[in-house]
């Protein structure tokens, strides 16, 4: 979600009227105006969350390991819990349905989630038993496109019409489409041209309000981060910060806006290392609830997830379709002095995603070109130990024992051996 979805609907509206091409007299012409169908939010909100038995996963997205549990997410609707306690024969136990979902974090039997922009806690201390989530609404980002059910169809229109549209109050679950006569400036009133930015812009400000710990493990590709009592998520421009010390009451804190567009979240000890659309960007927590700007690494404009062992960071820049056009590959960055981060190494890869490592191993998701594991001991020279192909991969977790990787609707799982891995087991969602 991009917070600059309303600029972006603005200036569309702003471009077709300069295009328009008015020959008639009256200087008014026709359009297809979409009408938003709509419910009441907090009744659609309260809908998007039910707790189900097994079904079959329609977009595997993000994985997540927490105990004997893995979390996979099916994008935007929800995650499916599965049974991991034998690798070997996994078992798909149940699916909480979340709508607008992305991301999960888990802290002592409290799993956190986004949904729709709000913040959900679930008790999963009874995995058969999960009661209701509770919610805290706007925690994580409050803009429109929140209000858009996850499985709206967008018609095709000359004009989205929101100007009669509750932002606060409404929630968008489908379109009607009819033919308008209309002049330049009613065009722009109903394209809500001058009052967007009062009524759907993007609320800045936050709603205010370490013991032992179990917290599960996410992939490089998660937005959320559990460090200490503190959750951090990552949303475009932003760093939304939740003081979790009282697990069942998150205090929402004050965000902290960084210094380019971020997509992703990973932290060694007091420092967070947040991949963007243009680089990777460094913040120091050792105030917790106020991350500070360290320093950036910039690159060009692709997806880029980062994972950090001791003094270099591993960062996979995907350069293709909607990430940008800068070269993929492994990018391996010097971070000995954190305030000037340089370019170590790079390596050329086919359309990466996921990255991880444990020991001296390096395991790199390269999308259709299968998962790739080398060895890192020597980062001028990194040895390709064994190439997976034929499979689709997105993202990977190393863990203790084993490694999970997400791919095409399947979830894999391998075994370390000392110069390889093999695979034990693979599960499809379906």
């Amino acid at each position: 979600m991009k917070k600059n979805i309303l600029l972006f609907v603005i200036a569309l509206s702003s471009i077709m009227v300069s295009c328009i091409d008015d020959d008639s007299i009256s200087g008014k012409r026709e359009y297809l105006v979409a009408v938003p169908l709509t419910s009441d939010l907090r009744q659609f909100k309260e809908e998007a969350i039910d707790i189900s038995e097994p079904e079959p996963i329609q977009q595997s997205g993000k994985i997540y390991a927490y105990k004997n549990f893995v979390f996979v997410n099916d994008v935007y609707r929800g995650f499916h819990i599965i049974d991991n306690s034998d690798p070997s024969a996994p078992e798909n136990v149940g699916f909480i349905k979340l709508e607008g979902n992305n991301d999960i974090s888990v802290k002592d039997d409290r799993l956190y989630a986004d949904s729709y922009g709000d913040l959900v806690i679930f008790d999963i201390s009874d995995i058969e038993n999960i009661p209701a989530a509770k919610r805290i609404e706007n925690a994580i980002y409050q803009q429109f496109w929140c209000t858009v059910g996850f499985d709206v169809d967008w018609p095709e229109a000359d004009l989205y019409d929101y100007s009669e549209f509750d932002v606060n109050n409404e929630a968008i679950v489908g379109w009607e489409v009819k033919r308008e006569i209309l002049s330049e400036e009613e065009f722009m009133e109903k394209s809500g041209y001058g009052r967007v930015s009062e009524d759907l812009a993007f609320n800045s400000g936050a709603e205010s309000a370490s013991s032992d710990s179990s917290t599960g493990q996410g992939g490089s590709l998660a937005r959320f981060k559990i460090v200490g009592d503190y959750l951090y998520a990552v949303e475009w421009g932003s760093i939304s910060i939740f003081d979790i010390s009282d697990l069942d009451n998150p205090k929402t804190l004050d965000d902290v806006y960084t210094n380019g567009a971020v997509e992703t979240i990973y932290n060694q000890g007091d420092i967070l290392f947040l991949g963007g659309t243009q680089g990777m960007y460094i913040y120091d927590i050792t105030s917790p609830d106020k991350p500070v700007f360290v320093s950036e690494f910039i690159h060009g404009t692709a997806c880029d997830p980062v994972v950090v062992d001791g003094d270099y960071a591993y960062v996979t820049l995907r350069g293709e379709n909607s990430c940008g056009n800068t070269e993929s590959g492994l990018y391996i960055v010097d971070l000995t002095n954190l305030a000037e981060p340089k370019l170590e190494k790079f390596y050329s890869l086919t359309g990466p995603y996921g990255i991880g490592f444990k020991d001296d191993k390096l395991f790199v998701c390269d999308g259709a070109d299968g998962l790739k594991v080398y060895d890192k001991s020597n980062i001028q020279n990194l040895t390709l130990l064994n190439h997976f192909k034929d499979i689709v991969t997105y993202d990977v977790i190393p863990l203790q024992n084993s490694l999970l990787m997400i791919g095409n609707q399947v979830l894999y799982q391998y075994e370390y051996l000392e110069n390889d891995i093999e695979l034990l087991s693979s599960y499809s969602l379906n």
